[in-house]
């Protein structure tokens, strides 16, 4: 199908913009595939396009054949005999074209449905991508967590070893404690939270809530950003879809203008003629034969004025709907743009500081040698690194989010 071809470029988009990890790109790339081909979404949509597409097989149909038998109760005479019973068929034919404009009209509508699958399934992979970096923030920030959890036990042990000579006090250890209280907490709350963004994505997928999902260890901001082509936009599927309904009106004006043309129709009388007893002549008993050809004329066509001017009210609300959503979309793609940015300032100063509070870490260490450690210094710098850390992570997160709304949007 023709949007497979569409899929494979937008994920190679995807991936283009982190082609250091391109194990974790052939990754996603393999569960975005599953997502396009098991979401029950992406499912409905297609059946509604070859539903749409099967009513060009109901409008190529002309008006039903009418057949008509009747009995004369009382037989009418005539020269050649009494009239005993009447046949009649008759067809209707609408004006030339007025088929082909049908066909078309429901073609212009299919086409139309048609989009709809191709949104749909640029917001699946929007949704898939999104999804597995929400995953990806949340693990890696549980192994941080775990990291300082265990910084913690070692400052934990200094702080005993420092309460036993008399350099510390037991509050100084109670302290320690209750962060490490804290931070396993907030691990705590962070694997249900895990658990169910994990059950989202695997709805997305249409597979088993519980299925374990593989989540790359490391992404890293890339040093350049993949070029943004804003022309794009003009052609993105959900300015499409209304350029698509746009010719379905013209297609439904033109049906219109058909039907509002006469229908003409042929038909034939057979009428059983009882020959006259006791008569003799060349036409005793003579069937009659009658061909006929009617018109319908809709001398009275103010429908189908009310449908034309309906058509051209419709056709200016489909472009003041679709210049509405042009400027959503411009706005959505300079606030994603901004937002990238953002992440990558974010993770710029997030980097810097974290080396900083490294470095003071490595001063309180060397101050424990000394004797002079202070572990109100320690919790601070510790809950200073987690936060860097935590920093870095949304950053990185939020760079690759916004990356992919970008790639929604215009490629």
């Amino acid at each position: 199908m023709k949007y497979k071809s569409i899929h494979i470029k937008l994920v190679l988009a995807l991936g283009s913009c982190f082609m250091s990890l391109f194990a974790n790109a052939q990754q996603l790339e393999t569960l975005i595939n599953e997502a396009l081909e098991n979401n029950p979404e992406i499912q409905k949509f297609e059946l509604q396009y070859k539903r749409a597409s099967e009513k060009v097989n109901e409008v190529n149909t002309i008006p039903n054949t009418e057949f008509g038998v009747g009995y004369f109760v009382s037989e009418p005479e005539t020269r050649t005999g009494a009239q005993r019973f009447k046949v009649s068929v008759k067809q209707m034919l609408p004006w030339f074209g007025t088929i082909t404009s049908r066909e078309g009209y429901v073609t212009a509508l299919a086409d139309a449905k048609y989009e709809d699958i191709v949104i749909a399934k640029r917001k699946l992979m929007a949704s898939v991508s999104q999804s597995y970096y929400n995953l990806y923030a949340n693990q890696t920030t549980q192994q941080v967590i775990s990291e300082n959890i265990k910084l913690l036990e070692t400052y934990e042990t200094m702080a005993l070893t420092s309460v036993e000579v008399g350099k510390a006090s037991a509050v100084d250890v109670l302290r320690l404690q209750m962060r490490q209280n804290d931070l396993q907490q907030l691990k705590d709350v962070l694997q249900q939270q895990f658990l169910a963004e994990q059950t989202n994505f695997n709805n997305l997928l249409n597979r088993d809530n519980k299925t374990k999902i593989s989540i790359v260890d490391s992404l890293t901001i890339p040093l350049e950003d993949f070029e943004i082509t804003s022309e794009n936009l003009s052609v993105h599927p959900e300015l499409v879809k209304f350029d698509k309904l746009y010719q379905s009106i013209e297609k439904s004006e033109l049906l219109n203008q058909k039907e509002s043309s006469p229908m003409v129709g042929f038909g034939l009388d057979y009428i059983n003629v009882q020959e006259r007893p006791g008569m003799s002549f060349s036409d005793n008993g003579k069937d009659i034969i009658m061909p006929m050809v009617s018109v319908s004329i809709p001398i009275f066509n103010k429908k189908y004025k009310s449908v034309s001017k309906q058509n051209e009210l419709q056709q200016q609300e489909i472009n003041y709907q679709k210049q509405e959503r042009l400027n959503s979309l411009k706005t959505l793609l300079d606030k994603a743009v901004n937002d990238r940015i953002s992440a990558r300032i974010s993770h710029k100063t997030a980097t810097k500081n974290l080396k900083q509070a490294k470095d003071a870490e490595q001063i309180l260490i060397k101050s424990y040698e000394t004797g002079t450690i202070d572990f109100n210094d320690v919790l601070d710098i510790q809950e200073l690194q987690l936060k860097f850390q935590i920093n870095q992570i949304e950053a990185v997160k939020k760079y690759y989010i916004q990356s992919t709304i970008i790639n929604y949007l215009i490629q």
